[in-house]
């Protein structure tokens, strides 16, 4: 389920422009969820996508009763680097560029599409047809780990495990300028961004989100620079991008967040999922993957010194 309050940004806009950007979803898909009674407005089932809506109404959309004309398919072309594999988990290294799931603008060509290839079974894990097995994700500039369920008990047991935070992620963050303090934990509620719905923002009606932070190192060339660990408390979308962004200190290469400040040769934010850790859905086991800097990023810290 999903469950927004409308920002004063969409005040006025119809139900099924908001549905579509709340579901990333069509606006047909979104005219059709309405239609089959999955959204609601302050808890009164909507039957009408032409609907304008009024600032601060909640939205509740049952992601179920979305319409899904053709599951993903499977493509060999994808590329699909895995760290781990056995009979309830796959651990992925996700290269930066890859869309993991399906989704408006990006049909096909996604991480999901490639898994399929080699996992044909992860099609009815889930429940959710355009992401199955998907437990989280990476944005698309983003690299590095990321666990796929195999079957429907360990996807059910590893999204209690992000539900409650006892899943571990670390990132490797390169920002602009020097933290003040060495370390830090950030806590402020993330949400819809009030003057632009596309992007989110640190706002008083969000969601709670923490985000940790240890200074690894400091640059002063190519620019004042800090290589920064993150280990999200809570996952919010884009939780750590926004979360730099509004203490001062934006991500390296981050198009929406990085206040147009230039990019020092970067295709793509400097953001990567270094380290997994989980309780594994069958065994109970803790397991820990890492993965290093991939070359584009590694390169750059290195010429950083």
């Amino acid at each position: 389920m999903i469950a927004e309050r409308v920002p004063a940004a969409l005040a006025g806009e119809r139900l099924d422009r908001v549905v579509a950007l709340l579901a990333d979803i069509s606006r047909s898909a979104a005219v059709a969820t309405i239609e089959a009674g999955g959204v609601r407005i302050d808890g009164t089932p909507a039957r009408s996508g032409k609907v304008r809506l009024v600032e601060d109404a909640q939205i509740e959309v049952d992601q179920a009763a979305i319409p899904r004309s053709l599951p993903p398919a499977a493509d060999p072309a994808v590329p699909v680097e895995l760290v781990h594999v056995d009979d309830a988990v796959l651990v992925v290294d996700k290269p930066a560029g890859l869309v993991v799931h399906p989704g408006a603008g990006n049909l096909d060509g996604t991480l999901v599409n490639g898994l399929l290839h080699r996992y044909p079974e992860l099609a009815k894990v889930g429940g959710v047809a355009d992401r199955p097995g998907i437990v989280h994700r990476l944005d698309a500039g983003s690299s590095g780990l990321l666990v796929v369920a195999r079957t429907d008990a360990a996807f059910d047991a590893l999204v209690e495990q992000f539900t409650a935070h006892t899943a571990g992620r670390r990132y490797d963050a390169v920002v602009w300028g020097h933290p003040a303090a060495p370390h830090g934990i950030i806590d402020a509620p993330i949400g819809r961004d009030v003057a632009d719905p596309l992007r989110m923002a640190v706002v008083v009606a969000g969601k709670p989100a923490r985000t940790e932070y240890q200074v690894m190192a400091m640059f002063d060339r190519p620019a004042e620079l800090a290589r920064l660990s993150c280990r999200l408390q809570t996952g919010r979308t884009h939780q750590i991008r926004v979360h730099l962004a509004a203490v001062g200190h934006p991500l390296l290469g981050d198009p929406t967040y990085g206040e147009r400040r230039t990019t020092l040769g970067l295709t793509r934010p400097f953001l990567h999922a270094a380290e997994l850790s989980f309780d594994h859905p069958v065994t109970g086991d803790r397991l820990t993957f890492e993965s290093p800097l991939p070359p584009d990023l590694q390169a750059f810290v290195d010429a950083a010194g």
